[in-house]
């Protein structure tokens, strides 16, 4: 899967549902599922140096001279797992995805399911 690396406190907004935007200095004609994760740099509360949420990039649209928001939606939570970012979009083996269906953006997840999948799997791990 096409991976893309960000500092872990906008990986974990855009884990949260409240990033929907990311916005870069260059565009790609890559459309589909895309692997967030979070850069190495240790910021309190979240998880550095792991690849935490699935989206999709839905489109990319030109704002300006070297200015691209790239939109994202469909969020879905994994498991997260330690990778070593990179710059630009990069791959990374899916079969070390795994999903959390009853924590997916369309299917509605409830508040006890969400806090469920956080004490499991997230907490755990943050710095």
């Amino acid at each position: 899967m096409k991976a893309l690396s960000l500092r872990a406190d906008y990986a974990w907004d855009v884990l949260a549902g409240d990033k929907t935007v990311e916005y870069r200095s260059w565009s790609t004609k890559y459309r589909g599922d895309l692997l967030i994760c979070a850069t190495a740099q240790k910021i309190p509360e979240t998880i550095p140096g792991h690849a935490i949420v699935v989206v999709r990039v839905k489109d990319v649209k030109k704002l300006g001279d070297r200015q691209y928001a790239w939109l994202l939606d469909h969020v879905r939570a994994i498991e997260p797992f330690p990778v070593k970012g990179r710059q630009r979009l990069f791959n990374v083996d899916d079969s070390l995805i795994k999903y959390h269906p009853e924590v997916d953006d369309e299917n509605h997840p409830s508040h006890a399911d969400a806090e469920a999948f956080a004490n499991q799997y997230l907490v755990p791990l943050m710095y």
